[in-house]
Parts: C-alpha cells; sequence; structure tokens
C-alpha cells in the first residue's frame, strides 16, 4: 500500500478536544491529508465519526487510543460502523500509554497483543491499525500485527531506524511539534513549556535517550539542545525543513502539531502548507 498517496505526506496532531468540524474542514481545505486526533480519544470514536461527515477526503487517525483506557470490542464497533459509512478514511493508532498515568500499565508488549487479538477476532484488519512504538519490542509488534507504526516526540534519525526495522512497505508516520515564531528565545521558551510534562514520563525520556539524547539533556526542563531538536522553532521554511527532515529518513507521512496549542493554529499550518507546497 502506498501510504503516501493514502493520507498525504503531511497530516495534523490535534488533542480529540479541541478539533471541531469547522477546523478539520480547514484542515482539508489547506491540502493536509490526515487528522490525528491525540490526547487519547475513546474507544466510541464519535469524534472522528463526526469530523468525517464534515469532510470529503480527509483521512482521520486516532494518535492514539490507550489500551488501558479503551475497550477493545467497542473499538472494533466504532470502527466497522465508520468504515461502512466512510470507507477507507480512517486508520486507528493505538498505544500504551505511559506507567506515570496508568499504574495497571504491566508488560504493555503483552497486553498490546492480547489488545490486537481482540481486534483480530472482531474483524478488524491489520492494515487499518497502527502502533505508537517508541521500543523495539513493541516496533517489534507493530512489523508483525500492524500497519506500521507512529511515534511521538523523535528526531530524523529514531524515523530512520523505524523505516530499517519495519521494511519498505510499513507506515511510518512520525508526529512533529512545531512552533511559529521567528524569534529563538521566545520560540524555544513556547517549546520547552510543551516539553514539560512529557520529560517526567519515563516513556518519551527513554524514546529521547534511545534517539540520542543524554541524560543532561533530558533532566530539569531539558536541554537547549534537545528542545530545539525535538519541537521546530521558527518561521515557516525552518518548520517546513523539520517536516521533510522525517520525510528524507523514510517517513510515509508526518503529522505537525502546533504549539501553543491554545491560540489559532490556522496561520502556522496555513505556512507551513505553502512552504511544503500542499495542495487540497
Amino acid at each position: 500500500m502506498n501510504w503516501s498517496q493514502r493520507l498525504g505526506t503531511v497530516g495534523v496532531w490535534r488533542g480529540v478536544g479541541d478539533v471541531d468540524p469547522a477546523l478539520a474542514a480547514t484542515i482539508e481545505n489547506l491540502g493536509y491529508g490526515a487528522l490525528w486526533l491525540g490526547s487519547s480519544p475513546r474507544s466510541h470514536l464519535r469524534p472522528a465519526d463526526d469530523l468525517l461527515a464534515a469532510t470529503t477526503s480527509l483521512r482521520v487517525a486516532t494518535g492514539i487510543v490507550n489500551i488501558w483506557m479503551s475497550d477493545p470490542d467497542e473499538l472494533a464497533d466504532s470502527y466497522h460502523r465508520i468504515e461502512a459509512k466512510h470507507p477507507g478514511r480512517l486508520l486507528l493508532g493505538i498505544g500504551s500509554g505511559h506507567r506515570e498515568a496508568s499504574p495497571e500499565r504491566v508488560r504493555p508488549v503483552d497486553a498490546m497483543a492480547r489488545y490486537l487479538d481482540v481486534l483480530d477476532e472482531r474483524g478488524v484488519p491489520a492494515h487499518a491499525r497502527v502502533l505508537s512504538a517508541l521500543g523495539p519490542r513493541m516496533l517489534a509488534l507493530a512489523a508483525d500485527r500492524s500497519a506500521g507504526t507512529h511515534p511521538y516526540l523523535t528526531v530524523p534519525a529514531q524515523t530512520r531506524e523505524a523505516r530499517t526495522a519495519l521494511g519498505a512497505d510499513a507506515l511510518v508516520a512520525p508526529e512533529q511539534t512545531v512552533v511559529l515564531d521567528g524569534d529563538p528565545e521566545s520560540g524555544r521558551r513556547a517549546a520547552r513549556a510543551f516539553l514539560g510534562r512529557y520529560l517526567a514520563l519515563t516513556n518519551y525520556t527513554t524514546s529521547m535517550k534511545r534517539g540520542g539524547f543524554t541524560d543532561d539533556d533530558v533532566a530539569g526542563g531539558g536541554s537547549d539542545t534537545l528542545v530545539d531538536r525535538i519541537v521546530a522553532h521558527g518561521d515557516a521554511p525552518v518548520l517546513a525543513a523539520a517536516v521533510r527532515a522525517h520525510l528524507d529518513a523514510g517517513a510515509d507521512h508526518v503529522c505537525v502539531q502546533v504549539q501553543p496549542a491554545t491560540g489559532d493554529i490556522v496561520p502556522a499550518l496555513r505556512a507551513i502548507a505553502t512552504d511544503l507546497g500542499l495542495r487540497a
């Protein structure tokens, strides 16, 4: 399957509670191919249903459904309901969250395998789901039992490693956080404010260290080097270059997350779309 054709090369990542049909339509009109619903959308997937109904060609993906918070049988029912109405436009991103928020998170790879067993039994095809795989064991499971991987807060070198591990046909769809701000200091402040909570989560700091960062880089509020490499901040050409770096490293599709999330994200999305030459 040509994932770049199915999803487009660039999409948008946005918290599920921060997207309405009007914003989804704007994202589609700007030329983005997919909208990734973050912040652990629940297995009923009603927001995805509404956003697909408000658009014509935009794909909607979950980024991610948390297996500790969402029932797999209900997720399967939701997939079949939406697939019947909007064939080929839904992609299930599934992940295991992080231990600090889910005390029951024990042996996440085994738990994910059991979750996928239910989806298999309920007829959800492997090509309709993708795993958030930051570690090698989850990446191996993604290769065996899903379309590929949707990593979060990673650098292009990790995209290249995922492509090597998964092979040419799998989906590699990393998230890239961006701040549209031409002032390096204020842009870095916004980037660091966003990263702060993730630097308190073991699975992300472990992933960052796999990506070449040091203990000192992930300590405190994060080093300038870490902040600058994980969150692209600057003008539109700088942000577009960060997207291209993942594509050049082997990504099929990159989803941009605009920060600060509380502001109007459309100007940044429009500027990036223009620089990348996206077309509706």
